[in-house]
């Protein structure tokens, strides 16, 4: 049991001004604890009973704490304004859970950390925020704040307090800090001895809890793998949804959620598959279409007062494209494995539950989006040219992963949704309609629309794949790639050498609207590998992207998702190490590699040197894998050259950096499924 530091004056300033009770905490099992370290920022992740939640601290000039809870996608946060040196936090000792009441007697549940900042005489705070997650991200990158968000601290002595109603006022959030070493003046925190200042900081939600997943009900082997992964894997997962990653993505994401569950297949129990795979579900919209993001919480209250509505009922957003196409590979591929076979016609039978379809069964769900794959992919199917592709949805920019302003270049018709997701998701509806298990949930109007799933995949793998070839000639390749070494300041050297003599062909990004290719190369082929069957030639042209950057993808800190070599200035202006989804270092986007390639050594159709070309580029990308375990739960990475071998840089540790990079990132937990083969050497990469 844990008394939480908070001195006798406090207690009776805050209790007289009814902001909340405190409780000591309850004895509980041991709880969930771990710390990722990452360039300037600290994450600790605590977990145990009603509990959850991400103390995360950047240090560098413009310092900043926060707590995010997966409870209601809600958090707490404190800025402060910039300092003339660089503020290094620390924490001290470990993360204690804490119980409290608000002034309506109204449970909330937080955590409380000891920190030390250590490097400036005084910190000035310079704004607080309690709210939704994504109302803290927001501030973070903008600045900027709804109306009726911002909340004044109570100061008492040496605290500091903010606490405040959720706008529709059903929960409370509140967070404190209160000064252990140094002085407290107005809202200046002024050093103690040897230059330090030590703080405790408390943040609590008022927002109901998550029922988490944990050993068996998580794992097959809740042993098996990296312990790092387990514990990430294990924060994030929860029976009512997978969350996408922490802090900044504290929620349910359609396409975070199905990736996931695709690669941890293997791994993952009975149960965590159900669940998440009826999270999916439960969110489509009545046309079959898989929700991109629930908003929850106050980000909830805010968008139903856009309508003059004050209520919590969460919504959900359908701006993306791909993640319509990635649910039915998984259902297929977990409905139809030996290990659900037996039980997939009563899982398809029982009522799915949730917000929008709690009268209808998890088969008839399922239905809807198999015939809204059907229905969107049939004009392709009848007459296969580049307007009949799956385009972006009108007046958005982005609509797959790639889901910056700048991730597709400008492009409409993005190349995975269309050469690689779109023809697995219709293979996979046929395969679903051969089995039976549809029979009872498929109208008799859409009998002949379902038979036709077969016929349609075979047009979209043979047709789509080319609309997107990019031929570079030779001597323009060798030139290109001399100009962008240079100008990167990285050797042309290695990758000249691995050019050849041929010309250079790859996939297009995307397709403009009207046809024309964006000729940067990417990684989105990993796709192709695990859901597809390419043949010899096209897995020749795959293979030849882990070569040497900028000839191919391969960096010695991993297979960038993006390589602009071969594009003008301003694409590669879009495109460089700084941008989310430029020349940067996805986790996920190698694990689906190293999947596609695995999945196609199993083959036994391939000719010898296509065999020998895929072990060798299979070979190369774990080498990198390997040399980077020590970021492979985080999000992303970046890289700097120098002293004549790349040197990797966590996302977020430079000012040029789009954003930050979350320390546990779902799709970035699937090494635990994936395996290096047998016998591969693990030797750094340089």
């Amino acid at each position: 049991m844990m008394l939480l530091i908070c001195s006798r004056k406090l207690r009776v300033a805050l209790a007289t001004l009814g902001l909340f009770t405190l409780s000591l905490a309850a004895a509980a099992p041991a709880p969930l604890a771990f710390i990722v370290r990452q360039g300037r920022f600290v994450n600790a992740f605590f977990r145990r009973g009603p509990v959850a939640g991400d103390l995360v601290m950047r240090s560098g000039p413009h310092p900043r704490i926060l707590i995010a809870f997966p409870a209601g996608d809600s958090g707490v946060g404190v800025w402060f304004a910039r300092t003339p040196r660089w503020a290094s936090w620390h924490l001290i000792g470990h993360l204690r859970p804490v119980h409290a009441r608000d002034r309506r007697g109204r449970p909330l549940y937080g955590l409380s950390a000891v920190v030390e900042l250590i490097g400036n005489r005084a910190v000035q705070v310079h704004r607080a925020v309690l709210s939704s997650i994504r109302v803290l991200r927001d501030f973070n990158s903008l600045g900027t704040l709804p109306r009726g968000i911002e909340t004044a601290p109570h100061i008492d002595g040496q605290s500091l307090t903010w606490a405040r109603q959720r706008l529709d006022g059903a929960v409370s959030y509140r967070l404190s800090l209160r000064v252990l070493q140094g002085h407290l003046h107005g809202t200046r925190i002024v050093a103690g001895g040897h230059g330090v200042i030590r703080l405790r900081i408390t943040g609590l939600t008022g927002e109901p809890p998550l029922t988490p997943l944990s050993g068996r009900q998580l794992l097959r082997d809740p042993r098996a793998g990296s312990a790092a992964a387990r514990d990430t894997l294990a924060f994030l997962a929860y029976r009512q949804k997978l969350l996408a990653g922490s802090w900044r993505f504290d929620t349910y994401f359609g396409r975070d959620t199905l990736m996931s569950v695709r690669l941890l297949m293997p791994a993952l129990s009975a149960r965590a598959i159900d669940d998440a795979l009826g999270s999916v579900l439960s969110r489509l919209s009545r046309q079959g279409q898989v929700a991109h993001e629930e908003l929850i919480g106050e980000e909830a209250v805010l968008e139903n007062l856009k309508h003059g509505v004050r209520s919590a009922r969460p919504s959900y957003t359908y701006l993306m494209i791909d993640e319509n196409y990635m649910l039915a590979p998984d259902a297929a591929d977990w409905l139809l494995s030996p290990r659900e076979r037996r039980r997939a016609p009563a899982y398809l039978a029982a009522p799915l539950g949730g917000p929008l379809h709690r009268r209808i069964s998890r088969g008839a769900a399922l239905v809807k989006n198999l015939a809204f794959v059907l229905k969107s992919a049939s004009a392709f199917a009848r007459r296969p040219e580049v307007a009949h592709l799956i385009g972006l949805k009108p007046g958005m920019s982005a609509g797959d992963w790639r889901d910056s302003n700048t991730g597709l270049g400008g492009g409409h018709y993005p190349y995975d949704v269309n050469a690689a997701l779109v023809p697995a998701a219709l293979a996979a509806t046929a395969r679903l309609e051969a089995s039976g298990l549809l029979a009872p949930y498929v109208s008799r109007s859409d009998l002949k629309l379902f038979a036709r799933a077969e016929r349609m995949a075979a047009v979209w793998r043979e047709k789509a794949p080319p609309l997107f070839d990019v031929t570079v000639p030779h001597a323009q390749a060798v030139r290109d790639i001399r100009t962008y070494a240079a100008s990167r300041r990285i050797p042309a050297q290695p990758a000249l050498a691995a050019l050849g003599a041929g010309n250079v062909h790859f996939h297009a990004l995307a397709l403009t609207a009207a046809g024309r290719p964006i000729p940067v190369m990417q990684s989105d082929e990993g796709y192709r590998l695990l859901f597809e069957h390419p043949d010899p030639r096209s897995l020749d042209r795959i293979a030849a992207l882990i070569r040497p950057f900028p000839t191919g993808l391969l960096t010695g800190a991993g297979m960038v998702v993006a390589n602009p070599v071969f594009c003008g200035p301003k694409l590669q202006a879009m495109f460089t190490r700084h941008a989310y989804q430029g020349t940067v270092v996805w986790s996920w986007q190698q694990a689906l590699f190293a999947a596609g390639l695995a999945h196609q050594l199993e083959r036994r159709d391939l000719p010898p040197a296509v065999r020998a070309r895929l072990r060798r580029a299979q070979r190369r990308l774990w080498t990198v894998i390997e040399a980077t375990r020590a970021l492979a739960n985080s999000e992303l990475w970046s890289w700097t050259y120098s002293g004549g071998r790349y040197h990797v840089r966590p996302f977020g540790s430079s000012n040029a950096d789009a954003t930050e990079a979350d320390a546990a990132q779902l799709w970035s937990t699937v090494y635990l499924a994936i395996r290096p083969p047998p016998g591969l050497a693990r030797t750094a990469a340089r």
